[in-house]
This record gives structure tokens, sequence and C-alpha cells, in this order.
């Protein structure tokens, strides 16, 4: 609380008498502020100089703050709701993650230096090389990718899952949801209701797949020769770029760094030739790092053990969405900003397959911007369901239902402990009213 200084005149200004100073007193304890005895300042008409009288008083510390350490301490808690990241339009381009000032900034500062003609200093990952503390992250999110998906695959044999084939809504539990919100080619002609039909891993994870490159920083993937490379999960290019060696999927470690003037590479070390891919009958490396036929390959789980592979599953969902925040902190990911497609380098590739919005003014072509991490591993929220077994839900009670990743939804029917930043989006807390009591809330 800040005190104004009181014009005092001179004229009536006595220091002998002592009917201020249990007011002060008084003002000082109510707000907290301690007491200072000023010696040696006199008081003026319009400032206060030293080498006058001494007068004793009482002075009001405007700048003294209260004390630092409260009595209790505040616990943190999360937030009671929170509402869902909005969708974005499909007729706009996505927001850039980083400030497009910040952007110029940076493109400036090159500039500048590629003028005088002076070296870009590039630290790991930037010049090439691998950053030896994320080599152990990488083959963690790795093993936990295998155990997402083996998890997921068998409790898709005991949990039901609904998609819709129409739009790109799931819904986990006994049956489909009847609120209406598809946003499918024919969903006029349903009255936005959805067409549910039976949900597959790639629902729960979507696939969000990027060019395999033996050298990021090599030549860009032209359009023509887009089927000379493979396509692989962005999680796991990601991973293999941080220093995750897999035989059937090769990649270049350099010893010498990358050298750039602005956007120039002016030594890479050379062109080195891309090895063939082999691929043995039976490659155990391979398991378990793609979706394509997963609940195929992995056998229902018995009763008595769901719960577990259902926490084990959760936990591995944590590990693989933090690890990925924590690669891609060093690791360059580059997302387009109209459509879906991820790359996995330095720059983006030029094939020209975009099909979003105003895509004949870009003849097709990508526009390459900064990944985020729900770009590559998307959550794919869907509606939190109270009782599963429970009567379907309806539109009238849209506002008092929660949402959840797919996976932490489909982890908590199978009885898993989910991580409390979860809670708030789901909505625990919220009685759901019947039909009739909706309208009597407020």
């Amino acid at each position: 609380m800040l005190l104004k200084p009181l014009a005092v005149s001179s004229a009536s200004w006595d220091p002998s008498q002592k009917v201020w100073l249990p007011l002060c007193r008084c003002l000082l304890g109510l707000i907290g502020v301690q007491e200072t005895p000023i010696i040696g300042f006199k008081f003026g008409h319009e400032r206060l100089q030293k080498g006058g009288p001494i007068i004793l008083g009482t002075f009001l510390c405007a700048n003294q703050r209260a004390k630092r350490n409260p009595p209790f301490k505040k616990q943190e808690a999360y937030p009671q709701n929170v509402n869902l990241p909005p969708i974005l339009p499909k007729r706009k381009k996505k927001p850039y993650p980083i400030p497009f000032k910040e952007i110029k900034q940076a493109a400036r500062a090159d500039k500048k230096l590629a003028e005088m003609n002076i070296e870009k200093a590039l630290e790991p990952p930037k010049n090439g090389l691998l950053v030896p503390d994320l080599i152990p992250v990488a083959y963690e999110v790795v093993d936990a990718w295998k155990v997402l998906i083996k998890g997921l695959a068998q409790l898709l044999h005991i949990i039901p899952v609904h998609a819709c084939s129409e739009c790109s809504e799931i819904h986990v539990a006994q049956t489909g949801h009847c609120i209406q919100d598809c946003r499918g080619s024919t969903s006029s002609s349903r009255r936005s209701f959805h067409s549910w039909v039976k949900g597959s891993i790639n629902d729960m994870l979507v696939p969000i797949e990027s060019y395999h490159l033996y050298d990021p920083f090599g030549r860009r993937i032209k359009h023509e020769a887009r089927f000379e490379y493979d396509r692989i999960p962005a999680v796991v290019e990601l991973c293999i770029q941080a220093g995750v060696d897999i035989p059937e999927y090769p990649s270049r470690r350099r010893t010498k760094p990358v050298r750039m003037i602005g956007k120039k590479v002016i030594d890479r070390g050379g062109f080195v030739e891309e090895p063939k891919r082999w691929c043995s009958a039976n490659s155990s490396s391979l398991v378990g790092l793609d979706t394509y036929g997963a609940c195929g390959l992995y056998p229902p789980p018995p009763l008595s053990g769901v719960a577990r592979i259902a926490q084990e599953t959760m936990d591995a969902y944590e590990i693989v969405r933090l690890g990925v925040d924590k690669l891609m902190r060093k690791y360059t990911v580059k997302a387009c900003g109209y459509c879906s497609e991820v790359h996995v380098g330095p720059w983006g590739h030029s094939v020209k397959l975009c099909g979003e919005f105003k895509h004949q003014w870009r003849d097709g072509k990508h526009g390459w911007q900064d990944a985020t991490v729900e770009e590559v591993f998307p959550p794919n929220y869907v509606w939190h369901v109270q009782d599963p077994k429970g009567p379907p839900l309806g539109g009238a009670l849209k506002r008092f239902y929660g949402k959840a990743p797919a996976v932490v939804e489909l982890c908590m029917q199978a009885g898993a402990q989910i991580p409390c930043k979860y809670k708030p989006m789901m909505r625990l807390d919220i009685v759901v009213p019947e039909s009739e009591e909706a309208r009597l809330v407020a």
C-alpha cells in the first residue's frame, strides 16, 4: 500500500506536538509497515533538505513491503475445470508456435551475418551432431512407444471403441453417443448424427507419418522421388535422428559438424550414398513400431490383468508425450500450416501433396513452419463417460460433459489411475443433472 506524502506548511508544523505520534503508530499497525526514525531532515514546502535541525518523529515507509513469509503455505492445485483448445478453422492457416516477430528478428540476424560472410554458430543438433544427453531419452521413448501400441491393441479386445465413418469422432463406451456434432460430408442427411462403426487402434493413435531420411541435411525429397523413401511414424523417425539405431532404418552419424553461412550450407561433409535397406524375415526390431495389424498381432489379455495393462499403457503414454516434448526442444520438426503433414528434419520436403486451403496457389506444396507436440503426437480428445454401461450421452447436457485424450479415457475405463492434470478437463467434480433438472441449472 502506497501512502502519498502530505503537504505540511512550516508555519503550522510544530515538531514538539505529540498528537501525531499515536495516530501514525496506529496506521502503521493496520497496514503492517515498520517504523523508521528520520534524523537530519527538514520538512519544507516543496522538498526535504539535508543539514537542517534534527526532527524526531515517525516516517511512513511507502516502499516498505509486508512480510514475505506467510504463516501458511498455499498448496498448488489444478483448476477446477479447463476448457479444451479451440478447433482451428480449416480455411485458415495455423498460427505460428513461435511469434512471427521473433522469426523475423532471427532471419534478419542471419542475413546480416551472411552479408558480412560470417559463419553461423551452430550447436548440436543444429550442426548435424547428436546430443549425448538425449540419446537415453530417445531409447526410452521408443520402448514406451512399443508398450503403448501393445497395450492399446490388447485393451481394444476388452473395451469397446466406436468411430464415426464420416468424420474423425470416436467414442469409448458400450454404445455411441447421440450428440449431433458430425461434420462429415453427408451429415446433413443424418441431422449431424454420427454413423458409428467399430473403432481400431488407428482411431486411438492418429497415424502421423514422416519420410525416413538417411541424412536429414542432405538433398531435399523431390516430388518425383517420393516413392523411394519409406514412411514411418513421426515419433520413431524423431527418435532415430536423436540417436536410436534400427538396422532396417539406417541413419548417418556425423563426426564433423555442418557449417552454414545464412541459409546456405558450405560444408556438409559431402554426399554419402544411402545404404540399401535390408529386412530379414523375422526382424524383431520392427515389431511394435507401427500400428498396422497390431490388434491381430496381440491376443486378448486375461481379465485379471486388464488393470495392470491399462496402468502400463497409461504410463507409456505419458513417457512418450513428455519424451517427444523434450526431443522437440532440440531437434527440428516441421509441420504444414494447412494440413497434417509432418517432416522431421531441418527443412521440409518438396513433395506436392497438400490439398488443403489455397493449395492451388502453392502448386500443392506444403507451408512449412515449426511443429508442436500436438501435431506430432495428437491427443485426439473424446467425451468422458462417467457410466460406460449407462444410457448414451445426449446433446442436451453437453455442457456438463468433459473430455480427455482417447488413450486416457480408454485406460481409465480399464481400471488405470490417471494423472491429476487430466481431471480438470474431464470435469470429474461435476454432477450431471437429469434431463428435467438441466433447465433449472443456472
